[in-house]
């Protein structure tokens, strides 16, 4: 399989039309679309449904798209360590992150990075927000869930479960509810609903139809503080909740599962510095991934 192929894919698949990927590639049309039948042919079946209005992935191309993204962060991740041996990385990334991730695993660790690299100023924003990367509010931006437009370089960063917590005062005080119909007898901690930016941030949807709380917090860790301090039980990241003495995990069979993912813009693709943080970011996933399960 040629990775000039996948690569070519990769921007089909992003621009929704052959003519547009061939012009940010700098190719030409007919040139895209006899390379995009090479490797339909490598793969043995089909990964587009082509019209005139443009090009729709198979169910077969939605699943080599993962794989493919896959191959080019592995890419991604090599040129910045091969590059970053015998070259100092110098400027500025900003990477932009849900407050929940960015403050419990990116804070801790992101900065050792600049020990690395004393020219390389790394910025890290982790607020309740979505970043747009074509307005540069960000260089990189880990988000919940993939962007479906946009000239953006996206791939699954990890995936990570949320559970019912409280405190042990509350639950002394309250008792230990022992179904989710339980639930409604109880303070509930939960998020401003009209400030989420993503329908992914509902996760009480997964499981039930309201959560009526009573305490709403516009912050994933002002929750999990709320809740620690005993406001009532709320929906929180197992992996900023399960090693802390005061939250008791709840209901522990009914979890929700979600997904991060690092994106970065396309014109960003070949910046040494940006390559960089992001190879550490996934590196550093990949290292505690038990961490989110």
């Amino acid at each position: 399989m040629n990775w000039d192929d996948v690569r070519i894919f990769l921007s089909v698949a992003r621009a929704g039309q052959i003519l547009s990927a061939a012009r940010r590639l700098e190719l030409n049309h007919a040139t895209v679309g006899r390379r995009l039948s090479a490797l339909e042919e490598a793969v043995g079946t089909k990964l587009f449904d082509r019209s005139p209005g443009g090009c729709a992935l198979t169910e077969a191309g939605r699943s080599f798209r993962s794989h493919a993204e896959a191959m080019e962060a592995a890419m991604t991740a090599g040129r910045a360590e091969v590059g970053g041996s015998d070259v100092a990385l110098s400027g500025t990334v900003r990477v932009g992150a849900p407050d929940g991730f960015g403050t419990a695993f990116l804070a801790p660790r992101l900065w050792r990075l600049t020990e690395r690299h004393a020219g390389l100023t790394v910025q890290l924003v982790p607020v309740p927000r979505a970043f747009s990367l074509s307005r540069r509010e960000a260089d990189i931006a880990i988000t919940v869930e993939r962007p479906a437009a946009g000239r953006l370089v996206a791939a699954k960063l990890c995936d990570y479960r949320l559970g019912f917590f409280a405190s042990p005062a509350y639950l002394r005080a309250a008792g230990t509810p022992q179904t989710l119909a339980e639930l409604a007898a109880h303070r509930l901690v939960g998020a401003v609903e009209d400030l989420l930016y993503s329908r992914e941030l509902a996760y009480h949807a997964d499981l039930m139809e309201r959560w009526p709380s009573r305490f709403e917090v516009s912050s994933a860790l002002g929750q999990t503080e709320a809740v620690a301090a005993g406001a009532g039980i709320g929906i929180l990241h197992r992996f900023v909740a399960a090693n802390r003495g005061d939250l008791v995990p709840i209901l522990a069979d009914k979890t929700i599962g979600r997904s991060y993912f690092l994106v970065y813009h396309e014109s960003a693709r070949d910046i040494r510095r940006v390559a960089a943080v992001a190879a550490f970011i996934r590196a550093a996933v990949e290292a505690e991934k038990a961490l989110f399960g």
